[in-house]
């Protein structure tokens, strides 16, 4: 048993979990780049390709039954903080406006929230699984940070040619799924708050 629970650790799900932590720190970096077309370009494949990773680790974990305590308690966590980490550098550098920072405020407070529910009542040992919907936000918000930080160019250039209208368009289309994506965190964790709420009260 315990040799089987060694090798999970080290399962291709988990391992994909395990790259998805490592990378934000590059992704980090490459945002505060002063070289910002190359390094955007990076950073926002890097950030795809984590993306990618949150959903390849769980179907790959489904598809061959490799699921693990370690992965269930890491898999949300890579996701929190790949998500928080890139909010907190486009709000500190000015890349998206105050309106937006609400937005991205309103997201990781949730996540936060959440996570304080969910280690609460894991002391009574009551689960709060993953909502359909709670997946849905999680896509919203790797879609809407995706195409933010690949029009954040736009930013520093002058409306002079097709392809800065491009990327204009692009990063609006990044704010549009960031106000879904912060509905979406607002309705989840008002579900994961009154089922918490309620065995607080039957308890």
């Amino acid at each position: 048993m315990k040799q089987k629970a060694k090798n999970l650790v080290w399962s291709l799900p988990n391992i994909l979990t395990y790259i998805r932590i490592l990378i934000i720190p590059t992704i980090f970096c490459m945002l505060y780049s002063k070289d910002i077309m190359w390094a955007n370009y990076i950073s926002c494949a890097l950030f795809v390709f984590a993306s990618i990773t949150d959903y390849l680790d769980g179907y790959l974990s489904r598809k061959m039954k490799l699921t693990s305590e370690i992965g269930r308690f890491l898999d949300p966590i890579a996701d929190k903080l790949l998500v928080a980490t890139v909010l907190i550098v486009l709000v500190q550098n000015k890349f998206i406006g105050k309106f937006e920072t609400i937005l991205a405020s309103v997201i990781i407070c949730r996540e936060i929230f959440v996570s304080g529910l969910r280690e609460y009542l894991g002391n009574f040992h009551v689960k709060m699984p993953v909502s359909r919907l709670a997946k849905w936000k999680t896509t919203a918000q790797l879609f809407a940070i995706s195409f933010l930080i690949f029009g954040r160019p736009y930013l520093n250039r002058y409306y002079n040619s097709f392809w800065d209208y491009t990327l204009f368009n692009i990063y609006v289309v990044g704010l549009c799924l960031l106000l879904i994506a912060s509905i979406l965190t607002i309705w989840t964790g008002k579900q994961y708050m009154v089922k918490a709420f309620d065995y607080m009260k039957n308890s």
